[in-house]
């Protein structure tokens, strides 16, 4: 092409996605992007499709982090090198501090005393590990690993049906348009490879945003990091507190109780983390795509095109469908994440209640702000497929309450020894009815193991199974 050419572009700068071709595909670029350009298409629309922010930094990582993909870093369904980066920038996007010393040990002793006042409030023990103050950067590097447990799965029935559906809309003999990298690219490799691109994109900017959020490791619902740990973020907890009429030592060790208390719950009901991951798994793994309707909405859609398919991907196009299992497995959870927010809510008020004058009004504002959720919280609810914010933590709230008090703290503690044990969500319907369905539910197993021991031979009538048969 003639360098008088008006659709020529320039060999360098240009929007994100302009350098992002260049970065993937080499010097046949340039000559698509023009192409691009000659069909009506403006590439800077694909930058803010990705929904990331209009900051070179910000585009120079993307940039660089395509290169490694490219080069052979990431065959998985999300690119977790764009990810890890997209989310550090957006945690220290407006300032990301080193925490002062100061900041470190009023986060540490909160955490402390906050143990201290549980240790009157449940039988759980404390978590044990780390107790550490983090910068949002370090809220980061923490707890992405598991964001990774979360987002692969539907990630992955995504990509899969991406690139099987918009492959079968290339022209016959497949490929990219002339120039673009000397030849024809396999389709379904390049839908893969723009997929996991995207969704990086995607994961690392709701990560990040979510850093400016939080106030420690648990406060999300789910159990963010392996290992037993408590932590808190000072910068955010500042910040919050700052819209309170509430001193700032105050919503600190109230924030300290929760986190406390997630983390002696999430460590010592050692079945409670898996299940709950492993639902999260079970739903992704399940999602299906309407290929009929998927076929459907992308007939106008030029599949060379990355804006397109982008704008397709925020607009819903490719939403999945909800089976009836997964809806199953969706009620299950919600109930879970219910149960261990109820929980804690009520035992960290009982706890607050003897020392923090504002506990009661504190309480209330962590209830809602969980109910209300945030950007970050709803972007997660796209790519992961559920909200993992708890809708009936009131009523969990409330049962766990009524159990103590008409059983002792001890009972309701000790629901949490095996999960077959756990109220169902006709139990958060009907509080006051959980005792006597406990009790027939009791009763029933006792007759069905009574049952079996007939069956077996190992009754002798009292109901009790026989000892060892004596040598007459």
């Amino acid at each position: 092409m003639s360098t008088d050419d008006p659709r020529q572009p320039e060999p360098t700068g240009g929007s994100a996605w302009e350098q992002m071709l260049r970065q993937m595909f080499g010097p046949g670029a340039d000559e698509a992007i023009a192409q691009m350009r000659a069909q009506g298409l403006d590439p800077a629309e694909m930058a803010k499709a990705s929904g990331l922010p209009d900051d070179p930094a910000v585009l120079q990582q993307v940039v660089a982090q395509v290169q490694r993909m490219l080069s052979g870093s990431g065959d998985g369904p999300v690119n977790w090198d764009v990810a890890h980066d997209i989310a550090r920038q957006a945690a220290v996007t407006g300032g990301d501090p080193v925490l002062s010393p100061a900041q470190v040990r009023q986060a540490t002793e909160a955490l402390g005393v906050a143990e201290l006042w549980l240790d009157a409030a449940t039988d759980l023990p404390p978590a044990g590990g780390h107790v550490r103050a983090l910068s949002r950067s370090e809220w980061v590097e923490q707890t992405l690993p598991t964001w990774r447990t979360l987002t692969e799965p539907v990630a992955t029935s995504m990509s899969n049906a991406l690139a099987s559906t918009l492959a079968d809309q290339l022209p016959e003999g497949g490929g990219l348009p002339a120039g673009l990298a000397g030849g024809a690219v396999d389709p379904a490799a390049m839908m893969r490879q723009l997929g996991a691109l995207v969704f990086g994109m995607q994961v690392g900017q709701a990560a990040g945003s979510l850093s400016r959020e939080v106030f420690g490791l648990t406060d999300v619902g789910l159990p963010l990091v392996a290992d037993p740990a408590t932590a808190l973020v000072p910068g955010n907890v500042a910040e919050f507190a700052e819209g309170l009429d509430v001193p700032l030592d105050e919503v600190r060790l109230f924030l300290a109780l929760r986190e406390a208390a997630h983390a002696r719950l999430f460590t010592h009901v050692t079945w409670l983390r898996g299940h709950l991951l492993t639902a999260v798994d079970a739903y992704a793994r399940g999602i299906t795509i309407d290929v009929e309707s998927l076929e459907e909405s992308v007939r106008s859609i030029d599949p060379t095109d990355p804006a397109a398919l982008q704008g397709a991907l925020s607009s819903g196009v490719f939403a999945p469908q909800t089976t009836p299992e997964q809806q199953a497995v969706l009620g299950r959870l919600e109930t879970s994440l219910a149960l261990v927010e109820g929980w804690v809510d009520e035992v960290t008020a009982t706890a607050a209640l003897p020392h923090l004058p504002h506990a009661v009004a504190l309480r209330e504002m962590i209830r809602r702000r969980r109910a209300a959720g945030g950007p970050a919280e709803q972007t997660f609810a796209t790519l992961v497929g559920l909200e993992l914010r708890p809708r009936r933590s009131r009523d969990a709230a409330a049962l766990w309450a009524r159990i103590a008090r008409e059983q002792g703290p001890e009972a309701r503690d000790a629901v949490w020894d095996h999960p077959d044990l756990m109220p169902t969500a006709e139990d958060l319907d009907d509080p006051a009815g959980y005792g006597t369905r406990r009790a027939e539910a009791e009763g029933e197993h006792a007759d069905l193991d009574k049952a079996l021991a007939e069956i077996l031979g190992e009754d002798d009538g009292t109901g009790e199974p026989e000892g060892p048969t004596e040598q007459r």
